[in-house]
């Protein structure tokens, strides 16, 4: 059974000037530990897209069913970065990490040696104690990650989620992540306007139309099993990729 099933979603939403259509009927499926990308013309409605799957906006047709069952609205088992840390900068990175199991009042033994487990597997443990002002922007990122990791989703979802970066360390910390949730084996849906980061992070690369947004293609990656995001940059494939995928999206206007 597919873990997520994003099953013909459909949106509009009243303006001024009528009725605007922002999704036309959107429909896939991911499998456990799945990476998948989207990437589609500025403004056609990805983000809208995200904010449906995370139970954050309604659909006006169609459903998102996890595990076989109709989510509806807001669910814990889908977790959601994105492009700001949005740290709390008066907490320590342990406080931090620790932030979302106290909004949902799950700080107990288990829950707090997962999040430790976290910080030392990933390379933040003896950081514990410092404050977000004293990390890079790196570590900041992988740092809201394990945050979002230590509720343990099965599925999460990234908006935009590297794009305040500064390209060098983008590159670094996007091999840190999928590293991360290639491990722990969590489904990934990213939203991103970096076609190259599309294809080296993607299992999958799902290519959306101009609004209203249609799947135009979902697009198979295959660089084998011991990809990475930097390694996959170098293999001749990605080139392929990107012309395909830049085709695909110019031919959009």
């Amino acid at each position: 059974m597919d873990l997520l099933r994003v099953q013909d979603i459909t949106e509009s939403y009243q303006a001024e000037n009528g009725e605007i259509f922002a999704l036309d009927h959107i429909s896939f499926s991911m499998g456990k530990g799945e990476f998948l990308s989207i990437v589609g013309p500025s403004g056609c409605g990805k983000s809208t897209l995200l904010s449906i799957i995370a139970g954050l906006l309604p659909p006006s047709s169609g459903s998102i069913l996890l595990d076989g069952q109709e989510v509806h609205g807001v669910d814990p088992r889908i977790g959601y970065m994105l492009q700001k840390d949005n740290l709390l900068e008066w907490r320590s990175i342990w406080k931090n990490v620790l932030f979302g199991l106290e909004v949902r009042r799950q700080v107990n033994e288990e829950t707090t040696r997962r999040a430790r487990r976290l910080l030392q597997s990933y390379g933040l443990w003896e950081f514990r104690e410092k404050y977000p002002s004293q990390l890079s922007g790196g570590m900041r990122q992988r740092a809201a990650l394990i945050r979002t990791l230590a509720t343990s989703p099965e599925i999460l979802l990234l908006d935009e989620a590297f794009s305040a970066l500064d390209y060098q360390t983008r590159l670094t910390v996007t091999d840190d992540v999928y590293r991360i949730l290639k491990k722990e084996r969590i489904t990934t849906i990213m939203v991103t306007h970096d076609i190259p980061e599309s294809i080296s992070m993607g299992d999958r690369v799902l290519i959306l139309t101009r609004r209203p947004a249609q799947v135009r293609e979902l697009l198979e990656i295959d660089f084998g099993p011991e990809r990475t995001p930097l390694t996959c940059r170098g293999d001749p494939r990605f080139s392929r990729y990107f012309d395909h995928i830049w085709k695909e999206l110019k031919s959009d206007g």
